[in-house]
Formats: C-alpha cells, structure tokens, sequence
C-alpha cells in the first residue's frame, strides 16, 4: 500500500500525524512528510484511520 497528498487540500494540521507518527510527519516548514514509500503491514489500520480523518479529504491510499 501507498499513500498519496493532495499537497493543494492539506492544511498540514497533523491530524495523520497524531494516528500513525511512523508514517507522518510535519518538516520544518509544516509541510506534511509521508516518511515511507509504502506503508508497513502494521500500520495499514493507523493510516486508514488518518485518511478517514482528514477534515480536507487530502490524502489518498492505494494499493
């Protein structure tokens, strides 16, 4: 699995980041940072649990 940002509806309010820290991160920017390429088998629940919290619908998972 793989996760895309929509970079023009993201906020950057770190909602994702709270759900799954290992997948998300803020940079120094507060520019959201997807820090893996693929998702770790044992953060797919994490991750679906930030996409579906998203207040702006910015993040998309595939695979």
């Amino acid at each position: 699995m793989e996760i895309d940002v929509d970079r023009e509806l993201c906020e950057a309010n770190a909602i994702c980041v709270g759900f799954a820290p290992e997948v998300f991160d803020l940079d120094d920017e507060e520019e959201l940072v997807v820090t893996s390429a693929e998702i770790p088998q044992n953060q797919v629940e994490r991750v679906t649990q930030a996409v579906a919290s998203c207040p702006k619908n910015a993040l998309l998972m595939r695979g």
